[in-house]
C-alpha cells in the first residue's frame, strides 16, 4: 500500500519484501510493515472524511 503524505492512499501487489525494499531505494520513500506499525493515521483520517455518500 502507497500513503501520500496527505494520506490518500492506493494498493498495488509487488513481489515480496524485497521489491518493497528496492522501491524504498529506488523512489527515496519510507517503507512500512502495517502488520507491525498499523496503518498511518493521515490513511484513517482520509479515509474518514473521503468515504462514499451511503444509499437507503
Amino acid at each position: 500500500m502507497l500513503v501520500a503524505a496527505d494520506g490518500e492512499w492506493t494498493r498495488r501487489r509487488i513481489d515480496g519484501p524485497d521489491v518493497a525494499r528496492r522501491l524504498q531505494r529506488d523512489l527515496g520513500i519510507p517503507v512500512y510493515d502495517a502488520q507491525v506499525t498499523g496503518y498511518p493515521q493521515r490513511m484513517r483520517d482520509w479515509s474518514k472524511d473521503h468515504r462514499p455518500p451511503t444509499t437507503r
